[in-house]
C-alpha cells in the first residue's frame, strides 16, 4: 500500500468495481437506509448491519460490504438530523450535536445547522477514507504504541475538556461529571466480578449502556422537559426554520477551522481500537470550545459547535476501519459487526487481507468515497424538508420522540428493563435542567468512567502498583499535563466570571 503507483492503480480498479450499476445501487440503498436508521434513537449502524447480515447470504461479498459502508456513513449523518431538530440524538455520538444544533434550530436556523452537519460529514468521511487508503499500516503501528497508561491519560483528558461544556459554574459541571461516572460504575466489575450499585435489580447487572444514556438524557429528557413547559418560551422561531439555510462569511471561516480540527481529531481517535465516534465528537467539541475567543457562546447555538462534532464522528467512522482492515481488530461496535460479516464470507481481516482479497478491499475503500458524495447529493435537497418538520405541533413531535425512543431502547436487547432505565434517566435530565446543571458531562462520565477505571487498573497491574507509570511514559505525561492545564484554566475562568458578574449564568444544558 505504500507505493503511490500501486495505490493509484488499485483505487482506480476499486472505483471501476464500486461504480458498476449493481454496486452503485447497493451503495445508494445503504446510504438511504443508514440515514433513516440514524434518525431513529438507539438503532444506529451496528444494529442495522446486524439485522441485514442474514439477508446478505448468497450476495456477492463486494456488494454486501459496499452496502454496509453506506449504512455506516449514512447513519453517522442521520443521527444529527433529529439531534438538531428535536434535541433527540439518533446515536450516542450525535448527542454532542444537540449542544449547539438544537439551539440553532430554536433561533430559526435549523437549515443552517443541517447544512453544517452535511458538509462536516462529507469532509470528515472523505479525509478518513483518504488516510485509510494512504496510511493504514503506518497508523496501525502508531495505534499499537498506545498502552493502558496512554488510554487512561487520553480519556481523562477528554473528560476534562468537556467537564465544563455547559455555561455554568465549574462546580456544577464537576458534579454532573462525577454523577455520570457514578452511573457508569453500575453493574458487574470486569476485574473482580463483583456487582456494584445495582440495588439487587437484575437489569442493572450489565450496567447502563451509553446508547441508553444518550436516549434517556437527551431524547426522553427533552420530551419530558417540553411537556412540563420548560421549553415553550424557546419555540417561537421554529416556524422560520426552513428560511435560513446559509452562513455569513465569518461563520464559514469559523466552520472551516472547526471542520478541519474536528476531522483530524476524529480520525486519529477513531484509529485507536475501542475509542469510537462518541469520544471523538466530545473531544472535538471540547477542543473547539477551548480554542474559541468566545467560549461562553457554546451551547447557545453557534455553527462551529455543530461543525466540529459532525466532522469528527464521521472521520472516526473512517478511522475505525483502519484497525479492522489492517489488523482484524474492530475499532467500534459497527466494525465489530463488520468483522463478523467478513468471517461469514470466509475472509479474515488483517495484514494479508490486502493481498488475498485486494479487489474487495479497494472496492470498499472506493465505495466510501462514493458514499460521501451520495450523502451530499441525497441530503442537501432534503434540508428544507427536514427543517419544515418543526412546523408540526410540538405535542405530535415529542409524542413521536417518546415512541421511537421506547422502540430504540427495547430493540437493543429486547429488555423492558432498558426501557425503564431510559425513562428514569429522562426524569433525571429534567431535574438537572431544572436546577441548571449541564447534561453533557453526565453522558461523558457514563461513557468514560468505566473505561478510565479499567485502563487505570491495567496500568497499575503492569507496573506492579507503581503510580509513576502514568507520568514516566511521554505520551501519557503530555495528555495529563494538558488535562491539568485545562482544569486550572477552567477554575480560573470560573472565579474570574464570578468577580465580573454575580448574576447566575444561563445554562443551555443540551
Amino acid at each position: 500500500m505504500s507505493d503511490p503507483s500501486s495505490i493509484l492503480s488499485n483505487i482506480i480498479a476499486g472505483f471501476a468495481t464500486a461504480g458498476t450499476p449493481e454496486n452503485l445501487m447497493f451503495g445508494i440503498f445503504g446510504v438511504v437506509l443508514g440515514t433513516a436508521v440514524g434518525i431513529l434513537p438507539g438503532l444506529g449502524p451496528a444494529v442495522a448491519i446486524s439485522l441485514l447480515l442474514p439477508l446478505t447470504f448468497g450476495l456477492d461479498p463486494t456488494s454486501a460490504f459496499i452496502m454496509f459502508g453506506g449504512i455506516y456513513y449514512g447513519a453517522m449523518y442521520g443521527g444529527a438530523t433529529t439531534a438538531i431538530l428535536v434535541n433527540t440524538p439518533g446515536s450516542a455520538s450525535a448527542a454532542v450535536t444537540t449542544f449547539d444544533g438544537h439551539p440553532l434550530a430554536k433561533k430559526g436556523r435549523a437549515g443552517t445547522a443541517l447544512l453544517t452537519a452535511i458538509i462536516g460529514s462529507f469532509i470528515g468521511g472523505t479525509f478518513a477514507t483518504l488516510m485509510l487508503m494512504l496510511m493504514a499500516p503506518t497508523l496501525v503501528e502508531v495505534a499499537l504504541k498506545f498502552g493502558p497508561p496512554e488510554y487512561f491519560a487520553l480519556m481523562l483528558l477528554a473528560l476534562v475538556l468537556v467537564a465544563s461544556v455547559g455555561n455554568d459554574k465549574f462546580s456544577k459541571a464537576v458534579f454532573a461529571t462525577l454523577l455520570g461516572i457514578g452511573i457508569g460504575m453500575i453493574g458487574i466489575d470486569l476485574q473482580t466480578g463483583v456487582v456494584r450499585f445495582s440495588f439487587g435489580v437484575p437489569e442493572l447487572y450489565s450496567g447502563v449502556n451509553v446508547v441508553l444514556a444518550a436516549i434517556g438524557l437527551f431524547a426522553v429528557g427533552e420530551a419530558f422537559w417540553i411537556s412540563s413547559g420548560g421549553g415553550n418560551s424557546d419555540d417561537k422561531n421554529f416556524t422560520e426554520s426552513g428560511k435560513r439555510m446559509s452562513m455569513n462569511h465569518a461563520e464559514w471561516v469559523r466552520s472551516g477551522w472547526a471542520w478541519t480540527r474536528g476531522t483530524v481529531i476524529g480520525f486519529f481517535v477513531g484509529v485507536l481500537p475501542g475509542s469510537g465516534g462518541t469520544l471523538a465528537s466530545f473531544m472535538a467539541y471540547g477542543v473547539e470550545k477551548k480554542l474559541s475567543k468566545h467560549p461562553e457562546k457554546f451551547g447557545s447555538g453557534i455553527v462551529e459547535g455543530v461543525a466540529a462534532p459532525e466532522a469528527s464522528n464521521n472521520a472516526a467512522a473512517g478511522g475505525s476501519m483502519v484497525p479492522l482492515l489492517a489488523l482484524g481488530i474492530p475499532g467500534s461496535a459497527t466494525t465489530a459487526v463488520m468483522l463478523v460479516a467478513f468471517q461469514m464470507y470466509g475472509l479474515q481481516p488483517g495484514p494479508l487481507l490486502f493481498e488475498n482479497s485486494g479487489d474487495l478491499v479497494w472496492a470498499l475503500i472506493a465505495s466510501l468515497y462514493i458514499t460521501n458524495v451520495l450523502l451530499v447529493i441525497l441530503n442537501l435537497p432534503l434540508v428544507g424538508v427536514w427543517a419544515k418538520l418543526l412546523e408540526l405541533p410540538p405535542a405530535l413531535i415529542y409524542s413521536a420522540v417518546l415512541v421511537f425512543s421506547t422502540l430504540g431502547a427495547y430493540s437493543l436487547k429486547g429488555s423492558l428493563g432498558d426501557v425503564g432505565i431510559v425513562y428514569v434517566l429522562g426524569l433525571l435530565a429534567v431535574i438537572l435542567r431544572k436546577f441548571q446543571f449541564p447534561i453533557a458531562p453526565v453522558l461523558l462520565g457514563i461513557l468514560l468512567g468505566p473505561l478510565i477505571e479499567q485502563e487505570f487498573r491495567r496500568s497499575l497491574s503492569i507496573s506492579g502498583g507503581d503510580f509513576s507509570i502514568l507520568v514516566t511514559r511521554p505520551l501519557a505525561a503530555v495528555f495529563l499535563l494538558i488535562a491539568l492545564a485545562s482544569i486550572v484554566g477552567s477554575i480560573f475562568s470560573s472565579k474570574t466570571g464570578l468577580r465580573v458578574s454575580k448574576k447566575p449564568a444561563t445554562v443551555v444544558a443540551d
